[in-house]
């Protein structure tokens, strides 16, 4: 089968390998037959994530149908199609009891497809643990609508999770990128008073209000005249969806005291704090890898037509065409959001 492969730092190759087989009973074989590109994946290839393995076939946001299913397998079975979760987890133990999944314990625990065991930028993939890591999707939503679920639409949903957002509050969302996106899609079915997007793209702008007519989006110039129309001097909820230096103090400094400072963006570089500066906010500050547990009730959600990402999915490829379309993504610019990739 194709399958896209990291092969050094800067250099990833589309290279034929076997089939996987199920290597225990918690098992199951997926055939992907959609999948995309994530940040994630660009820092793998420029090395910023150094438990990344050389050789593993990359790829963790993908749906597909259920080709295999090991002995111990109960949810999900062959021919059904499903969304695959980032992460991998047991289930069974403390961190995945109480639903901190992203740090399980296991060898092949928390984001292991695509960084430290072969993913899904392929024609199939091997999914561990598949009763707690594959979901089924429901007959009426379809691959483009579900494909953002185990990944970009559940950090979304994660980090407005971890907010503790509540109706009526004013909540920022910096970086109008797909994460950004699915945050505020998911943030308005909490009945904020405000959505506001800073986003310093004009067209992803303009997109993002094409999207949700209901928010507001502000460029990173407009900020300083929008925290002076805060009803409490500051956002509330504060989701860091950019991932720079510049939206990363964007995060703190537009929150209001005592608010809470979600950062759900993937960094390539150290970040600093400017501790004497942030004293007497009292600012809780969140962050970390996305505790991709819900992905359930997220579907629920789009069934029930509450939530739709596939317009996200601004190209889409064909697998023998994968490093066009990484050159794409990568360029990025305006018309470009989420690049999905088509094995069959």
């Amino acid at each position: 089968m194709l399958a896209y492969t990291y092969i050094d730092k800067d250099k990833f190759a589309l290279e034929d390998k076997p089939v996987p087989k199920l290597c225990g009973p918690r098992d199951a074989v997926v055939k992907v037959t959609l999948a995309s590109i994530c940040t994630s994946d660009l820092h793998i290839k420029h090395g910023s994530v150094p438990r990344a393995v050389k050789g593993i076939t990359v790829g963790h946001e993908m749906v597909g149908v259920v080709e295999e299913v090991g002995s111990a397998i109960q949810n999900v079975r062959r021919g059904d199609r499903v969304c695959v979760n980032v992460e991998t987890f047991c289930g069974e133990c403390w961190f995945c009891k109480r639903g901190y999944v992203n740090n399980c314990t296991d060898k092949n625990g928390g984001w292991a497809l695509g960084c430290r065991i072969d993913g899904g930028q392929a024609e199939y993939v091997r999914v561990p643990f598949a009763d707690t890591n594959l979901v089924k999707i429901p007959e009426s939503v379809s691959d483009e609508r579900a494909l953002f679920v185990g990944d970009v639409l559940a950090t979304g949903y994660w980090a407005v999770k971890i907010s503790e957002a509540e109706e009526g509050d004013e909540i920022l969302i910096i970086g109008a990128g797909p994460v950004g996106l699915c945050a505020a899609m998911c943030a308005r079915l909490k009945k904020p008073s405000r959505i506001i997007l800073c986003e310093k793209n004009a067209w992803r702008c303009s997109f993002a209000k094409k999207l949700l007519p209901e928010a507001e989006c502000v460029s990173p110039a407009d900020m300083p005249e929008i925290k002076r129309t805060f009803a409490r001097g500051g956002a509330d909820r504060v989701l860091e969806c950019g991932g720079n230096a510049q939206t990363f103090d964007m995060a703190w400094r537009y929150a209001r005291p005592n608010a809470v400072v979600v950062v759900a963006a993937l960094y390539d570089g150290a970040q600093v704090l400017p501790l004497p500066d942030m004293y007497g906010k009292n600012l809780t500050l969140k962050f970390g890898g996305v505790d991709g547990c819900d992905c359930e009730e997220i579907l629920k959600l789009i069934e029930e037509g509450k939530i739709d990402t596939s317009p996200l999915i601004t190209h889409t490829f064909a697998l023998k065409d994968i490093a066009a379309a990484y050159d794409l993504f990568e360029r990025g610019g305006d018309g470009v959001l989420k690049v999905a990739v088509r094995p069959f």
